[in-house]
């Protein structure tokens, strides 16, 4: 794991750059300037923590450079078939990728499994390709005006390296952000400054100074049945075996490894399974003092029935107060997600021990776990309701807040609006200001967003897995993590979002995956013999800040725009 940085702009202050990302990457750095394009690394030693493992690398006959931030599972096999033709001088996933891309082209991606941004410079046609992979799980910004071009692993590196730009913010990307509570891919708060999205390629060329080519190079596969074909005894082995393989594969390091524990569905089971092939495996997990929001009894009965090694650290407003005026350096961009916090202290907590650690993160979008999914399937396409239920089911989620009444029912009608976890409960009067404000044109739809990945002819519940796979989970679960676990030198694997996993969750119909009466059905018969019970079948909660912690902040401030100004300024300092 690490940081990258690059451009074609040699006047640029890359080292000024890659140093502001100096914590994804604290063992080592490396600026190298080529003939038109300078790269820059900085190093979390993982794998092979050798010198030969550093990078920017470069093969052999010198053609082909790559940074790369990542971890490629299960490349073994893909490097002894290399080996035939190639010659490895260290024991890295990254040789392997920089191999397989000469021997294949871009279509090493199909050799591949993991999390990675990827940049390969080839000389042969004066090229930069970036690569993210196929759940989002690593970021991956980059800027072009003018012909200049520049990427980088976090939004601060181009904002410190490219000492000429003038940042202009992006008033639409802010009014996104009103609605989701983090700037959904490709923006940025910046214009011409985007986030490449999960599955995609991007071509630059060098000699042409302009982007030839953004692309998707991977589909995912979507079953649109809804009722049960096969055998659930058959089903269940299938998912324990190939969750199984992805944690195995998921713990290899030349460096200590342990996992989160949260108390939930998704941590018991992959703590399971690491216990499983690493049974003195180190588990982590946080509480809080009050009691309504502390699931660590729940961590405690994993703790108990497999004799876990485990650091428990309870939380109280003070633990929180001392972090507090760090998210904005965290996220570089508005981002509302309050359990960066405790994110953030439980990867500290482990990093005390650990280089990485494994989460739990990616089950709930996969497998269903959400409640509102629930409400979703019975409240929009169950029954047909009339005007009345609609302005009920408008009220519950905020749309009143937003919309004018009579275009609460057409939206819900769409069956978008009855789905917002994440929508952003302000006055309508107050984003109304706010679109004034920022000059944005009444046309503009903030539901952009998830329209782009709403399949209506999806069974309900798949189909609203489907849309928080793309959106809710790169744009909000996966940007947390990886920030503030970086922001300890921690790197954070994600074994359900190995892509067998994926591929498997969504080729489940609807109900061999789960139903509004039984979220996460298929998970919880699979692992229903060694997962406690009260586990399983407890009520879903969000890993979130008690709200006390915040109350005196808001005790006298409306619920509008203004106290979401208000909050991101007392958050971020």
């Amino acid at each position: 794991m690490c940081g990258i940085l690059g451009g074609n702009n040699q006047g640029w202050d890359y080292n000024k750059g890659i140093n502001s990302i100096f914590h994804r990457g604290p063992d080592a750095q490396k600026v190298v300037k080529l003939s038109d394009c300078t790269l820059a690394f900085t190093r979390l030693s993982i794998m092979d923590l050798s010198e030969n493992g550093m990078q920017p690398m470069t093969c052999e006959d010198g053609s082909v450079t790559i940074v790369y931030n990542g971890e490629i599972y299960g490349y073994d096999l893909l490097k002894k078939e290399l080996e035939k033709k190639y010659h490895f001088q260290s024991h890295s996933d990254t040789e392997v990728i920089l191999y397989a891309y000469l021997e294949y082209g871009d279509r090493f991606l199909d050799h591949i499994d993991g999390m990675f941004a990827i940049v390969i410079y080839d000389r042969r046609n004066r090229q930069i390709k970036l690569y993210r992979d196929r759940a989002g799980i690593k970021p991956l910004y980059y800027y072009y005006r003018d012909g200049q071009f520049a990427f980088a692993s976090e939004l601060k590196a181009l904002t410190a390296a490219c000492t000429d730009v003038d940042w202009k913010i992006d008033y639409t990307a802010l009014y996104d952000y009103l609605f989701y509570q983090y700037i959904p891919d490709p923006k940025t708060m910046y214009k011409d400054c985007y986030k490449l999205s999960p599955a995609h390629m991007l071509v630059y060329d060098l000699e042409k100074r302009r982007i030839k080519e953004v692309s998707k190079y991977w589909k995912l596969h979507v079953n649109t049945a809804k009722g049960r074909y096969r055998k659930e005894e058959v089903l269940c082995d299938e998912l324990r075996s190939i969750l199984s393989r992805s944690v195995q594969k998921h713990l290899t390091a030349d460096v200590p490894v342990g996992c989160f524990l949260s108390g939930g569905i998704d941590s018991s089971i992959i703590t399971y399974e690491c216990n499983h092939y690493s049974p003195d495996i180190h588990a982590y997990t946080i509480g809080f003092e009050e009691k309504k929001y502390d699931e660590s009894g729940f961590a405690d009965m994993m703790i108990g029935k497999y004799h876990l090694n485990c650091k428990t650290k309870i939380l109280n407003h003070r633990d929180v107060d001392r972090i507090k005026g760090r998210m904005k350096t965290w996220y570089d961009e508005p981002f509302a997600d309050t359990s960066a916090y405790p994110s953030y202290i439980v990867s500290a907590l482990a990093r005390q021990d650990v280089k990485v650690v494994l989460t739990g993160d990616g089950g709930d979008e996969l497998f269903g776990g959400y409640d509102r999914y629930s409400l979703y399937a019975k409240t929009v396409d169950g029954k047909r309701m009339d005007s009345e239920m609609f302005s009920k089911a408008g009220k519950w989620i905020g749309l009143h807040r937003i919309l004018p009444e009579d275009k609460v029912q057409k939206y819900l009608n769409t069956g978008l609006e009855n789905y917002f976890p994440y929508i952003m409960l302000a006055e309508k009067s107050a984003v109304e200001s706010y679109r004034k404000r920022w000059n944005i044109g009444k046309d503009y739809d903030p539901y952009w967003h998830l329209k782009k990945y709403y399949v209506k002819e999806l069974p309900q519940i798949t189909r609203v897995r489907y849309l928080d796979f793309k959106t809710y989970l790169p744009g909000d679960i996966l940007t947390k993590v990886d920030r503030v676990s970086m922001a300890n030198s921690l790197e954070a694997r994600v074994p359900f979002l190995g892509k067998e996993v994926i591929e498997f969750a969504f080729s489940l119909s609807e109900e061999e995956c789960c139903t509004s009466h039984a979220l996460k059905r298929i998970m919880k018969d699979a692992y229903s013999t060694v997962i406690p019970k009260e586990i399983l079948y407890r009520k879903k909660r969000g890993f979130s800040v008690p709200s006390e912690y915040f109350a005196a902040r808001r005790k006298n401030i409306p619920i509008t725009c203004e106290r979401l100004s208000h909050e991101w300024k007392e958050l971020t300092g």
